[in-house]
């Protein structure tokens, strides 16, 4: 029986990626909220692992390998913005953030200096605010 398996999936995606398992996490996640509330949420459960499925049996691992490329991208995208506000709140009580108001690159500067004139390191361009 396993060679079996093992020649059928031969040639085949097959493998768990990072958009499989959020598929299937999403699927999981459906499901418990099916039980709840609307039937809705079933059919889209339904829906989901039934592409996940075909994700994984799928004979075109090049299209499948972008898919997760993709995947992997727009996660990051969301990610990196997250893990850049998490940094500027740590960072909040010695430092003030402001935004270039000719490039609006954030710039930095410390807290409790008063009025400074800050010059951008993008731009060179100067502005005055209050710390």
């Amino acid at each position: 029986m396993r060679e079996k398996i093992q020649r059928f999936m031969q040639g085949r995606y097959g493998g768990q990626d990072e958009l499989n398992k959020f598929l299937l996490i999403i699927t999981v996640v459906l499901f418990v909220l099916s039980l709840f509330t609307v039937r809705f949420f079933y059919i889209v459960a339904v829906i989901l692992l039934i592409f996940s499925y075909y994700r994984m049996f799928s004979r075109n691992i090049s299209q499948r390998y972008a898919e997760n490329q993709k995947f992997l991208f727009l996660k990051n995208k969301i990610f990196s913005k997250f893990r850049k506000y998490k940094s500027m709140a740590s960072q909040s009580k010695e430092y003030r953030f402001y935004k270039c108001p000719a490039c609006h690159q954030t710039v930095r500067v410390p807290r409790g200096k008063g009025r400074i004139m800050i010059k951008c390191p993008r731009c060179t361009n100067e502005f005055i605010k209050r710390t």
